[in-house]
Order: C-alpha cells, then structure tokens, then sequence
C-alpha cells in the first residue's frame, strides 16, 4: 500500500499491547478514534496516543468524540464533566460560553495528545428528532445551529483541534436510532435546503466532516454514506470540500460486512472510512478495503491537518471561570 490507508480504525484497550503494535502497522490507517475502554487517566492516556504515533512513525491523526453531556469518552474526576449542547445552548451568554467551554475542552484533549474533536453537531433538532440525537443539538433554528456549532468549532480550533463537523447532510429529521437501525427521511429537497443542509452550508469550510447513515428518499434509496449522488450533494450543494469521514461504519444502520461497507463508502466518495470496533480482524479488513487514499483525498487531509496549530496560550483557571 502506497500512504496510510484511508481509514481511522479504534483499538482494544487503554495500553498498546506488542499485538496491537503490529496490526497498527501493517494496517498503518491515516488514524485512530479512542472510546472509554482506551481511556483510564491523564497519564495512562498521553502514553498510549505517544504510543500510536511512535508505532505508525508519523504525527498521526488521534480522534475521540467529546461533546459533552451523554458522548464524552473523557470523564471525571480526571476531566471536566459538561451538560448536553442542548442545555449548553439554552444558556445564557450562549455563543460566549460554548466558545470558552470548547477551548477549555481542547486544553485537556490537547494535554493528552488528542488534536480531533468529533464535534459539533450542526444538526437541526425538531419535534421528531430520536433522543439519541436531541439532547447534542445547538439549536432549533438555522441561525441559532450555526452561531452555536461556529463557537464550538472556533474554541477547539483556538486550542490546537480539529473540529469535525457532524452528520452531513443532516439526522436532525430521522426518527431511528443509526446505531440500531436505518433512519429515513421522506421530506422534499426544497425543505431540506431550507432547513437541514442551511447550517452545514454556513459551516462549510471547516476542515473535516462527517457523513449520516441516514436515507433521505428525495436523493437516493441508499444510506448517505454509500450514496454517490448524496455525497455529490455534500461536495456541491453544501459546498462541503474538506475532508469527509463516515460515521462509524459498525453501527447497524448498514448492511454488509465490515469490508463491503468500506468499500462502498470510499466507491460513492468518502475520503475515509471509520470504523471504531476493537477487534483487529475486522479492523483489517476495513483498511484492506479503503485502501490508500485517493489523491484528491491526500489533498484534502493535507489541507484540514495543516490546521492543526499550537494553542493559543491561556490561563485555564481563567478560562475555567468565565
């Protein structure tokens, strides 16, 4: 294989044991997404993301999801617990304070080696969103998503982040669970524009993004993730042209095996392919399967990894008490 694979795979536990190093590097995936069974404490942490760019000889890419509320694989004592983006929104000095809390989140990340966030999410929340979803919402309306998801992006970037913006081209209507099932939303594309694709076209520049396993029926049959025309619409509708990850591709709103996935993701446009299970088999076939990364893909890592910066310097106790 010519380059990293383009996949962001997880791994079993919180130390790299000699197993993991090896399939790390003859998977040698352009990432790695940590969840809570990799996370113990500060110490521990720091070690294993050293770790993983020690085995893969590279300043490769560490991901978690730290948004706070419900998804936050970071917890006290050892990390700052946050409320939901909902209730975050709901606040008051609200643009402010997301600002300030994300900066805050990217100190402790960056403290540990972590340098992206997968947040925010610029999802429309509505009457019928799952409660899966609802409570990580920034807003109601297309104003209030993209003045809060900008702070949020904004304050991580300060902190030397990455943000990736999250799901496109929208899971604010879908009544499903992805993790569980496959959601699909009937509405028109002329509502669609109106209301969910308006905030991830407001935040289009942002450097990384990720797709829904979600079907909307007026574009395509097929989850966007596996959907050509749906990934068209991201890059030229939205006017997305960062760096595009799926969701997770173990999550049961897909059909198929690990593999198959994979390669339908990276065959309708995807840049990478995600898949966050431990088990080094599976992991395999997913980096077999997405092979390198496509040139236009390398471009655009190239481009959202040279936004990766020093933080800005800050008194966190300062920060802490805004």
């Amino acid at each position: 294989m010519s380059g990293p694979a383009a996949a962001i795979l997880g791994l079993p536990g919180p130390v790299l044991e000699g197993t993991d190093r090896a399939f790390l590097r003859a998977a040698d995936p352009w990432g790695v997404i940590l969840f809570a069974r990799n996370v113990r404490d500060p110490a521990q942490l720091a070690r294993l993301t050293a770790d993983i760019r020690d085995t893969l000889g590279r300043d490769a890419p560490v991901l978690v999801d730290q948004e706070g509320g419900r998804v936050a694989r970071l917890r006290g004592p050892h990390w700052t617990e946050w409320p939901s983006p909902a209730t975050a929104a709901a606040g008051p000095a609200t643009e402010e304070a997301i600002h300030l809390r994300h900066r805050l989140i990217a100190a402790e990340l960056a403290a540990v080696g972590i340098d992206v966030n997968c947040a925010p999410c610029a999802d429309l929340a509505g009457p019928a969103t799952h409660p899966f979803l609802a409570d990580r919402c920034y807003g109601t309306t297309v104003q209030q998503v993209v003045r809060n998801a900008r702070a949020a992006a904004d304050g991580l970037l300060t902190g030397g982040v990455l943000p990736v913006l999250k799901h496109l081209p929208g899971h604010g209507r879908a009544t499903a669970d992805s993790h569980f099932a496959l959601p699909v939303v009937a509405a028109p594309l002329a509502d669609l524009d109106a209301s969910d694709l308006a905030p991830f076209a407001a935040l289009a520049d942002l450097p990384i993004a990720m797709t829904a396993h979600v079907v909307y029926a007026a574009v395509d049959d097929r989850p966007a993730t596996c959907a050509p025309p749906l990934i068209a619409l991201i890059r030229d509708r939205i006017g997305f042209r960062g760096l595009l990850v799926t969701d997770d591709l173990g999550m049961q709103a897909l059909s198929g095996t690990a593999a198959q996935r994979t390669a339908q993701a990276i065959a309708a446009g995807c840049d990478i392919a995600l898949h966050g299970n431990g088990d080094a088999a599976t992991l395999r076939t997913v980096a077999d399967a997405a092979g390198p990364l496509t040139a236009a893909a390398q471009a655009r890592s190239d481009a959202a990894l040279a936004r990766r910066r020093l933080p800005d310097p800050h008194d966190a106790r300062a920060l802490a008490s805004c």
